[in-house]
């Protein structure tokens, strides 16, 4: 591109749908999105998604592969053959909250298999991060089934939560005993928003504890599948706004925050920090490729 401006695309792929991003920028800074492209999975070869997402992505913006300086991977996505190169989720998720939340110094990814808190500086660098356990109660998979066994439609999950007047609790500690604690609640003729709401109470308590557990402070901005869930976001700063008044180590004033593209951060992140390493690239005469382990800092 002309004058260091430079066009890349970020692949990401999750468990449950495939994001990319085709993104001008100068180096990574400064960057605009031309094409943002979700697809979901759901029981379709994996292969056949990304290549789908990316010609789509390549048309909105009227180039091919040949056109673009840098495609980045990030998440399940390392052995894509037309990829310049892969980074780790953690960093093109920090990378595409600082551009989506410039305020932000944490991110919290709600995916489909699992949730995670990142800290990190002003430039995107990760400093700190934990992970969900194992078990799913945690993850936007939990709540999609839970939802499902309520008759509910996904989208309409946070409106239902948001209008809720009770909280029925459920476990946060095992997805198999959330699950049967909503049987039992179903079975009483409890009402959907009021289950829906206890569901989010209990996936906020674990969060807030991630997020203790890295230190965050300040803005914090939610990212991944569940990041347009209005019930989450509310329940989350409630949450976190009562925890905030109990003086003990760790806990601070915390402030959660989306942004309408936040479900393509990861994507986002990985367009940028290709451009970032395309310029690297160049300065060292297209050295070798490999699965970064994002070391490095950007401006936004």
């Amino acid at each position: 591109m002309n004058g260091g401006r430079h066009r890349t695309a970020g692949i990401d792929v999750g468990t449950s749908s495939v994001k990319v991003a085709i993104a001008r920028s100068n180096a990574g800074r400064d960057g605009v999105m031309e094409a943002l492209v979700h697809q979901r999975i759901r029981r379709r070869n994996v292969g056949d998604v990304i290549t789908a997402s990316f010609q789509e992505a390549c048309s909105a913006v009227r180039c091919d592969l040949a056109g673009l300086d840098y495609v980045c991977t990030t998440g399940d996505a390392e052995s894509l053959e037309f990829a310049t190169g892969h980074f780790y989720g953690m960093t093109t998720h920090a990378r595409g909250a600082i551009y989506l939340v410039p305020e932000a110094r944490a991110v919290l990814d709600l995916g489909a298999l699992h949730s995670r808190a990142i800290a990190m500086n002003e430039k995107g660098k990760v400093t700190n991060h934990r992970m969900t356990s194992q078990c799913a109660s945690g993850t936007g998979q939990f709540l999609e089934s839970i939802a499902r066994y309520l008759g509910v439609p996904l989208e309409d999950v946070g409106t239902l939560s948001l209008a809720s007047k009770a909280v029925e609790e459920t476990s946060s500690i095992c997805s198999v005993l959330a699950e049967t604690d909503v049987i039992n609640l179903v079975a009483r003729g409890t009402p959907t928003g009021d289950i829906l709401k206890g569901i989010h109470v209990s996936i906020a308590r674990r969060l807030s504890q991630l997020l203790r557990a890295i230190g965050a402070r300040g803005t914090v901005a939610l990212t991944g599948g569940l990041a347009h869930d209005a019930g989450m976001l509310g329940t989350l700063n409630d949450v976190l706004s009562a925890d905030s008044k109990v003086k003990r180590p760790g806990v601070h004033q915390i402030g959660v925050k989306t942004h309408p593209d936040a479900i393509y951060a990861g994507a986002i992140g990985a367009a940028l920090l290709g451009a970032y390493r395309h310029e690297q690239r160049r300065g060292r005469g297209h050295a070798s490729e490999g699965v970064e382990d994002g070391s490095h800092s950007l401006e936004h």
